[in-house]
């Protein structure tokens, strides 16, 4: 077991931080920025062109002194080295969680447990890239040797959620390569409103499921493989299939061929997984060089955050400021705005990733968490979350702080525009940290040619209390490689914050009761005639209700 906190030294630090907050609580950032005049150039921290800055948090010196402190008392240091050493960090499931061996390009040993896994990873994504470049330049076809134009991957969480984003955020990348489509939901109304218009001679289909059982995805599957066989005849199930997959028996029963099987390993979760094979259908949709590029980013910022100093290391920084407001303030939710449509995905993706690793109440010993973790993790692109739920950020009752990621420059999108784009993204981080004082909003309300008593009558509803606080991430432009480093950013934010936490970040046994549930309940769900004897009441009682609806 790699190194674990000193409980008595992190109570000590948290204690600290509470007795800073009350000294510095009242001070407003906008006084802050007032007082320092350098302040927007010394709260920042910068990875080549990526610029982070959260100078718009209520912080110090002494603050990040102080959580610098909770960082040194948490032993985060060791437990760094040792996730990037390839030890079983993931203590439950016995595993290393060592998914940055699938982006490094050093050409260093990539060490597992003491086994280098460099060989392993080159030689699968090899096969992974030559299937992906046959499908865009045309070299495989259907079953009537037609072009392959649309790809359908089919998976859930891991296997969905990050192929899904990827492709639609470097959309712009992908040259003449055939359209990218992307089904999870068991729902049958995804499947069907994906399928609607595509000709099924010319689609090709990815499973993505490490175990090739996962209940949703088979299900899909085999509503996909029976739309191919109605339509193509079953011997044309292996030329619109392929798989990503570890179990060789299962895929080669659905009639995948063996040469269309990608896999990875058990020391790849699946929120982490889009760096390995389940990124077939990103390498697809954007081609080798460009996801080569991507992965080169997420390894960028691997480096970055094993070698610089906790001072300037981005993914560091971000942690500790989520502590400040998730442990020390006590705000429940933190919001993730992009301001690019292209990234309309990254928020829910965001949610996997923070929400199921540090989704946790017991540490990594089993004992009960000595504090709150992972906050709720929600979002939407700018500008439209402005015109839906920043009435809220504004003047709710809750604060929530805000992540605002920005583009200097637009890709495949014209520049006026994104320079309209980029002033709202500045306007709103600005809004929430100046607000508006109950004078300043008389005073607006007289020079708009009210009365005096009008403008008092109105003027508390014009209010906002400000100094709420957001970080910014600015870059140059949304290519494959910032995205690449955005994820990797994320994802070093969240082993951070469950290194403070004491909790295993790697393991999602929180998914495992609903799954269990739902396997006793689908034969009662699709049997009309089932008996509900022995099911909880109100479980029982909606089966009856919904057996009466169906058959009305």
């Amino acid at each position: 077991m790699s190194e674990s906190a000193d409980p008595a030294a992190v109570s000590a630090a948290l204690a600290a931080l509470e007795a800073h907050r009350l000294d510095v609580g009242h001070r407003r950032v906008a006084d802050l920025f007032a007082q320092d005049p350098g302040r927007a150039e010394r709260f920042q921290a910068r990875l080549d062109d990526l610029v982070f800055d959260y100078s718009k948090h209520g912080v110090t010196e002494t603050t990040l002194a102080h959580l610098f402190a909770l960082l040194r008392a948490a032993r985060f240091e060791a437990r760094r080295d040792a996730l990037m050493r390839g030890e079983a960090v993931n203590l439950t499931e016995r595993r290393a969680a060592m998914h940055m061996a699938l982006r490094d390009f050093t050409g260093g040993p990539a060490l597992v447990e003491g086994r280098d896994v460099t060989q392993d990873v080159r030689s699968e994504r090899a096969r992974m890239l030559a299937f992906a470049g046959q499908v865009r330049d045309g070299a495989l076809r259907g079953a009537t040797g037609e072009r392959i134009s649309d790809v359908v991957n089919i998976g859930i969480g891991g296997s969905d959620l990050g192929p899904a984003m990827a492709a639609r955020a470097l959309s712009p990348f992908r040259g003449d390569g055939p359209r990218m489509h992307f089904v999870s939901n068991v729902d049958g109304a995804d499947m069907a409103d994906t399928l609607a218009g595509l000709d099924l001679a010319r689609t090709l289909f990815i499973v993505s499921s490490k175990t090739f059982t996962t209940q949703e995805t088979m299900a899909n599957a085999q509503a996909a493989r029976a739309r191919i066989v109605a339509r193509l005849g079953e011997t044309a199930v292996g030329e619109h299939f392929s798989a990503v997959s570890t179990r060789l028996d299962l895929v080669a029963r659905f009639g995948v061929k063996p040469d269309r099987v990608f896999g990875f390993w058990v020391w790849v979760g699946g929120r982490y997984s889009i760096w390995s094979s389940i990124g077939l259908a990103l390498a697809i949709a954007v081609g080798a060089k460009n996801y080569e590029d991507f992965l080169r980013g997420a390894g960028e910022v691997d480096a970055h955050f094993r070698e610089a100093p906790v001072e300037a290391n981005i993914p560091v920084l971000m942690a500790l400021l989520g502590i400040w407001r998730r442990n020390v303030w006590g705000d429940a939710t933190h919001a993730v705005i992009p301001y690019d449509q292209r990234l309309a995905r990254f928020p829910a993706y965001l949610q996997q990733l923070d929400m199921e690793s540090n989704g946790k109440s017991v540490t990594r010993a089993g004992a009960p968490v000595a504090m709150a973790t992972a906050p709720v993790i929600w979002g939407e692109p700018g500008t439209n979350g402005q015109h839906a739920f920043f009435q809220m950020l504004h003047q709710g009752a809750d604060v929530v702080p805000v992540d605002f990621l920005v583009a200097a420059q637009p890709v495949a999108a014209d520049a006026r525009h994104h320079d309209l784009l980029f002033a709202n993204c500045l306007a709103q981080s600005e809004a929430l940290m100046r607000g508006r004082t109950l004078e300043e909003a008389r005073d607006l309300l007289r020079a708009q040619g009210l009365d005096e008593a009008e403008a008092a009558r109105l003027a508390p509803h014009k209010v906002f209390a400000g100094d709420r606080p957001s970080s910014t991430l600015l870059y140059r432009r949304l290519d494959p490689r910032t995205l690449g480093r955005l994820i990797a950013l994320y994802e070093h934010k969240v082993f951070v914050q469950s290194v403070v936490w004491d909790i295993n970040p790697f393991d999602q046994w929180g998914v495992e009761l609903g799954k269990e549930l739902c396997g006793r309940l689908a034969p009662v769900t699709s049997d009309p005639q089932a008996s509900l004897a022995g099911l909880e009441p109100a479980t029982a009682a909606l089966i009856a209700a919904r057996r009466r609806l169906a058959a009305s």
